[in-house]
């Protein structure tokens, strides 16, 4: 079964969509969120974080950091 699913915001338009109906109280209940709309939003704010986490990894390239783990945790605890 599909849910139809009107979304309002404050600063945006009214966007209808088309959802599986499983697949949304699944993502309800993963999101440990009370409502439809908060797990929607919670799936874009991942989905956009995965997305900048994943440009930040290839801007930056990978290198290698002569640390040992004493030294990192001192410089963890140091802020």
């Amino acid at each position: 079964m599909r849910s139809r699913i009107n979304i309002i915001g404050v600063h945006m338009g009214k966007t209808t969509v088309v959802i599986d109906e499983k697949l949304l109280n699944e993502a309800v209940r993963a999101a440990g969120v009370k409502t439809k709309c908060e797990a929607i939003e919670a799936g874009f704010r991942e989905l956009v974080r995965k997305a900048g986490r994943e440009m930040l990894r290839k801007e930056l390239g990978t290198f290698d950091l002569d640390l040992s783990l004493k030294k990192l945790q001192q410089l963890r605890h140091a802020r």
